[in-house]
């Protein structure tokens, strides 16, 4: 639907100026914006290419000659990006899931469903199973026995969520991801080769080859409020106690959380990052794309890793760690413009040694 400049100004807390009756119907990078769009020029170098498009309006920073970039009107925020969020927010007309339950859908007489419960076709909601007011869910999901759903989660098609997991407001889940699978839990009768070579860090011992027996997981998930889980993602059931996931916490896509594991609130878990087995992970805690943590251990609350680090030991809160094995990330760096000058240094110790060999041979 159509806003003023004045409207949306409103709504996001941010400061119009200009001609605020200018009226847009939806967002669009400044080189290809129309007339009727509100570009997103955020950055000086995003603004230069206005000239290129037709907008009237555009976000900008605060501080920015918008009658230099020839605007009409402009929204001025001073964190352009996070006056992003309410604008997205304002103009996302959502997936469009038709209200009511579809008649394929498959629901329990003993589930419970709030007011305003939206059910798409082919989904099943087994018995015991509560679903909050307002919630919205597509086609193709399934909601296991027991589990309970707080009021206005959002549950994309294909998403599996399975027995006993209790689930807080506001719940986002995109295309097939799964919560309470049970956990990856195997052991042999006698120490594998595997076990021998974690706690020697190498030899295999004399171990032989065994088959594995399956330790059920009999624990549940506990998702707080307000979390978000990208496709594919997968948050495995607790083996005895429950894996806990808090407040705010937000998974990319391919993300794997395994059984037992405790995160705290308002984590960001980027794309094909794996959680071993009963670690810890503090509050606001950021694990950047394919960081890979080890079992039992403890991560401290602001501890930052950048992409494809790899955590095998307890992290300090506040650390910002890179690299395999992770590391601070500053003498990763360090280490790493080291490694590229080797070549560099063994060539000058082969010139070294060619001169004292030479130096040698006359003497």
């Amino acid at each position: 639907m159509p806003f003023t400049i004045a409207e949306i100004a409103q709504a996001l807390g941010v400061r119009a100026e200009g001609d605020t009756g200018v009226i847009v119907t939806s967002v669009a990078e400044p080189a290809d914006a129309s007339a009727d769009d509100l570009a997103l020029a955020m950055k000086s170098e995003f603004a230069e290419q206005l000239a290129q498009g037709a907008a009237r309006a555009a976000m900008l920073w605060d501080g920015a000659d918008w009658q230099g970039l020839g605007l009409k009107a402009a929204l001025l925020a001073p964190r352009p990006r996070y006056a992003m969020a309410g604008l997205t927010a304002i103009l996302d007309a959502g997936p469009h899931y038709r209200p009511g339950v579809h008649p394929t859908a498959l629901i329990d007489p003993e589930a419970r469903l709030d007011d305003d419960v939206s059910i798409g076709p082919y989904t099943v909601v087994n018995a015991g199973a509560t679903l909050g007011a307002g919630t919205m869910i597509g086609a193709n999901v399934f909601i296991g026995h027991g589990s309970t759903i707080g009021p206005n989660a959002l549950i994309h098609p294909g998403v599996r969520i399975g027995h006993n997991v209790r689930i807080g407001a506001r719940f986002i889940a995109h295309f097939g991801a799964t919560v309470g699978a049970d956990g990856f839990s195997f052991v042999t009768p006698e120490p594998s080769a595997a076990e021998n070579v974690r706690d020697t860090l190498g030899d295999q011992r004399d171990a032989q080859g065994q088959s594995y027996a399956r330790i059920h997981s009999l624990g549940g998930v506990v998702i707080g409020d307000d979390v978000e889980l990208g496709a594919n993602s997968c948050i495995d059931r607790g083996t005895v106690r429950d894996t806990r996931i808090g407040n705010g916490c937000k998974f990319d896509n391919l993300a794997q959380v395994g059984h037992n594991v405790v995160i705290g609130n308002d984590c960001l878990i980027c794309a094909q990052v794996g959680i071993a087995g009963s670690t810890r992970i503090g509050n606001n805690v950021v694990l950047g794309g394919q960081t890979g943590v080890s079992d039992n251990l403890f991560i401290g609350n602001n501890v930052i890793t950048g992409g494809a680090t790899k955590v095998l030991s307890n992290v300090p809160s506040g650390r910002v760690m890179l690299g395999y094995p992770a590391m601070k990330m500053d003498r990763q760096l360090e280490l790493y413009k080291q490694l590229r000058r080797l070549p560099r240094l063994l060539a000058d110790v082969a010139m070294l040694k060619k001169a004292v060999s030479k130096t040698d041979a006359t003497d």
